[in-house]
């Protein structure tokens, strides 16, 4: 058999699906954006959408819920200047995708109705970041199922004070088809896959909860028995630590941040913040200081979307730029922002691969892919063990931020007490306050463990919810507010 280049692939997959069944090729996506060129408008696409999901989960021993759907349509947007006239259809047609063109175009100034020449598709240039799969595929239902029932099993064999156990497993296939005015025609094949694990572990009449999971753009296969074990533990043991937990003190505090998904904080609290819209409006803590110093020497801080096989990475981002690996802080200097291709040419830059959309109902804006800090040179250990006094905290649940400001809280799942450098016990109950940018200027220790989450993260902005990466080394940022229970 001769395999085809893989971009070459992606395309044909998309045509197969998104528009020889519907009786159209490029000439009518051509046709329909000329529509949209009739009138004088700055940029305009079309995205194409096919997903195919599913959805297990397990609660008391069983599989207790199945669920499957198709979704597909297409959405037509015209841009002129700062405005966005947006159409969608989960009618794939030549009639619904003309009458969505006319109906856009009609933000720009009329023109003088001289035919527009839409240049001929060029095939975009992309990445293979990830295996053109279907994950649904990949295992049958009864191994599906077994799978579930393998993760209850180790999680109460685990420890006998785990009294529940709560598992899901999702999948999904996700075909992107991508035409531009310019002439830019792109397509993405994205698989995606997450396991997740909930356990209420009891003890003496008190119940706390643990969680764990991961995912990425993979077959399921990915979920061997020492996957699922790793998933297990991690649930397991916060679920355990929970139970010897004592009131978290309150006050103006040491805070060391552990390696990982305790990287969400830098996602809130800093990486909404360098999004390019935010900026161009002045909205931003951020605006107006690319070139200024916004952190603590060692500080740098990417936004990727090329690393194989992350939840957050693209081929191609939903404007059909490529993704790219860009450098938003480097050595605490702000070099740049997330950019999609609207606030980009408002802003006199170029796109950096982060224009991004829940699905063809929506319209994209500037979106993180995989956020993380780069790693230093300290031991974990040596930080942890320079705490006088202070909070250790190795996970975080919920938080929300304030882009104007800066200004953060965020809980912390997992957290420990330190004095003198060791840790006491385990705390609850603790949330951590404090301001993004100035955050990041109280950085005083990096250590040498960078890591990414596990595959778990969605990302929510204005209503849409799209998947995202998150990773940072241990950090020792001094004189954060700790608000507590005791």
């Amino acid at each position: 058999m001769i395999s085809r280049e893989p971009t070459i692939e992606r395309l044909a997959i998309a045509r197969a699906l998104l528009l020889e069944p519907f009786g159209l090729d490029e000439s009518h996506l051509s046709r329909a954006l000329a529509e949209i060129r009739a009138h004088r408008v700055d940029d305009a696409d079309l995205y194409f959408q096919y997903t195919r999901s599913e959805g297990w989960s397990l609660e008391e021993g069983i599989v207790k819920t199945g669920s499957f759907s198709i979704d597909q349509g297409v959405g037509v947007r015209a841009v002129s200047r700062e405005k966005t006239a947006f159409a969608y259809s989960d009618d794939i047609s030549e009639t619904s995708l003309l009458d969505a063109a006319r109906v856009v175009r009609s933000i720009g100034a009329a023109g003088d109705g001289a035919i527009v020449q839409i240049p001929s598709p060029q095939v975009a240039g992309s990445r293979s970041l990830y295996q053109g799969l279907d994950p649904i595929s990949t295992l049958d239902s009864a191994a599906k199922v077994k799978l579930l029932e393998r993760v209850e099993q180790m999680a109460r064999a685990r420890d006998p004070r785990i009294a529940q156990v709560m598992a899901g497993l999702a999948s999904e296939y996700d075909v992107v088809l991508v035409a531009r005015a310019d002439g830019t025609l792109a397509a993405d094949v994205r698989p995606l896959v997450r396991m997740s694990v909930t356990v209420i572990a009891e003890q003496n009449g008190r119940r706390e909860m643990g969680t764990g999971g991961g995912g990425g753009r993979f077959g399921l296969a990915y979920f061997d028995d020492e996957r699922l074990q790793s998933y297990v533990n991690d649930a397991v043991r916060a679920a355990l630590t929970n139970l010897e937990s004592r009131p978290a003190p309150a006050g103006h505090m040491t805070v060391v941040l552990g390696p990982g998904w305790p990287g969400i904080l830098l996602h809130e609290a800093v990486g909404h913040g360098l999004e390019g819209d935010f900026n161009r409006k002045g909205s931003s803590a951020f605006s107006g200081r690319v070139g200024q110093r916004v952190a603590a020497k060692g500080v740098t801080v990417l936004d990727d979307g090329t690393i194989a096989d992350r939840r957050g990475s693209l081929n191609v981002d939903d404007e059909g730029n490529p993704s790219q690996r860009n450098v938003l802080i480097e050595d605490g200097i702000l070099r740049g922002y997330i950019q999609d291709s609207l606030n980009a040419r408002l802003m006199g830059v170029a796109p950096t691969g982060n224009g991004r959309r829940e699905s063809y109902a929506h319209i994209p804006m500037p979106r993180m892919t995989n956020t993380y800090m780069l790693g230093g040179d300290m031991d974990p250990q040596e930080i942890v063990a320079s705490i006088d006094k202070g909070l250790y905290a190795s996970n975080f649940g919920g938080g929300q931020v304030d882009i104007t400001s800066g200004k953060f809280v965020f809980s912390a799942s997992e957290a420990y007490w330190v004095e003198n450098g060791k840790i006491l016990y385990p705390v609850k109950g603790a949330t951590i306050v404090g301001n993004g940018p100035d955050a990041l200027t109280r950085v005083s220790m990096i250590g040498n463990d960078m890591r990414l989450d596990t595959g778990v993260g969605t990302c929510g902005k204005e209503g849409q919810s799209v998947p995202v990466g998150v990773g940072q080394p241990t950090l020792r940022i001094d004189g954060l507010t700790v608000g507590g229970t005791a």
